[in-house]
């Protein structure tokens, strides 16, 4: 059975087009029409706004950590460069270096904990972007047996240090000295500082070279664990589970979605909800067809009568009907989804210019480390937005439909 008779289209669109006797009625069609666009347009604006904030996150975040991680169970990696091996044997690792990772106390100008981190410069940049993030300094200035420190932005303003400095590092590890046991120190000179853009990561890290962190920590030649990068991030849960099969089960490889699991389930969440609250705005506006159509109904008793009477089924008056109601909501649609796509592909120049006009900071550089709004617009969301635009005026107007076809031709012709 057709959906539409072309009979019903036929009517249905020359009563969409043609000039009402009430012009209230065309004024209400008219403000469900402009209601429709705007609550597709927020919803894609919005949409693609968090999808751009979730993509900036995931960069920084994956900036500092590595898309999956090698770790032995309960104690060292001894072989790590058969581990670097027999991971870059795959060919969806692009990257592959080792790291020894401790807490440790750092003394300026100031005291203050923090998270140390020994890399190989050489390798490190193959699986992280802090070197590219070291604007003030050298971060290839980390040599071994230099002592050289890279520190984050935030922890050397908590230190009271600056590039040239000297700190002291303190490890938790004792040794035993003629005057009794006391902690294992050295000083390092900070040689470069970093800024990824994520508090977390820039208050509480600092590099070294991996041999000046063994002989601190203390690890005789093994290291905490072997960080990968890979050609597909979204593939690291995959390529996680075959190396851990490829390395005989004696290593735990995990993946940055297990890392952070719940900071991207939290975003996911967010967006989620965000798309239920905007989605109702698009359905209050597409629901405003019921009133519309009601009114039209009412209109054109007279001509509902004048179709059954030449032989129309109620099926047929109908369609007519939900022709017009989905004709409204078609032209709404469209018109937010261009709107929409237009604002979102913009929203760099959008904003800016918002900003200079009305003489505001919408994020304020010393506040926000994202001090750009950035947008990302995915076709599939269009599509969806769109899809759900009209499944809500479809709905819409099966109600006024309803009653047109219900009408009765001797009734409605009774006062004209």
């Amino acid at each position: 059975m057709r959906l539409f008779h072309p009979l019903a289209l036929a009517i249905g669109l020359r009563y969409t087009g043609a000039k009402r006797r009430n012009h209230f009625i065309s004024f209400i069609s008219l403000v469900s029409m402009l209601g429709i666009a705007l609550g597709v347009t927020a919803l894609i604006v919005v949409i693609s706004v968090m999808n751009g904030f979730e993509q900036e996150l995931r960069a920084r975040i994956l900036g500092m950590v590595s898309h999956a991680t090698v770790t032995a169970y309960g104690e060292n990696v001894r072989d790590w460069p058969k581990v670097v091996e027999q991971a870059r044997a795959d060919g969806r690792v692009t990257g592959a270096a080792p790291y020894i990772e401790r807490e440790g106390m750092l003394q300026g100008r100031r005291i203050s904990g923090a998270m140390i981190r020994g890399v190989v410069p050489e390798l490190e940049a193959s699986v992280s972007d802090v070197g590219l993030k070291t604007d003030v300094g050298n971060f290839d200035a980390l040599t071994p047996g230099s002592y050289h420190i890279v520190l984050g932005s935030e922890l050397a303003h908590t230190l009271g240090v600056t590039l040239g400095d000297s700190v002291t590092l303190m490890a938790p590890q004792m040794r035993a000295t003629p005057v009794g046991v006391i902690p294992q120190l050295r000083r390092f000179k900070v040689v470069g500082l970093f800024e990824v853009g994520m508090y977390e990561y820039d208050r509480g890290y600092a590099f070294v070279h991996i041999e000046d962190a063994g002989k601190l920590f203390r690890e005789h030649g093994g290291v905490t664990g072997v960080r990968l990068k890979l050609a597909d991030m979204f593939a690291a849960w995959r390529v996680a589970q075959d190396l851990t099969t490829r390395l005989d089960g004696l290593y735990a490889v995990r993946d940055w979605t297990q890392q952070h699991s719940n900071f991207f389930r939290a975003v996911q969440t967010e967006k989620l909800v965000m798309f239920i609250i905007l989605s109702l705005i698009v359905a209050v506006a597409a629901f405003n067809l019921v009133s519309t159509l009601v009114m039209v109904v009412t209109d054109k008793q007279a001509d509902i009568a004048i179709l059954r009477t030449l032989g129309a089924s109620p099926r047929l008056v109908m369609k007519v009907f939900m022709v017009q109601g989905l004709a409204v909501g078609l032209v709404g649609t469209l018109l937010g989804l261009a709107g929409g796509v237009l604002i979102a592909s913009n929203i760099h120049v959008i904003v800016p210019f918002l900003e200079r006009t009305l003489g505001f900071e919408a994020m304020p550089g010393d506040i926000y480390y994202i001090s750009s709004v950035p947008s990302q617009l995915r076709w599939s969301d269009v599509g969806r937005i769109g899809a759900l635009s009209l499944l809500f005026s479809a709905v819409a107007t099966l109600y006024p439909a309803w009653r047109a076809a219900r009408t009765q031709p001797a009734q409605a012709l009774r006062y004209e």
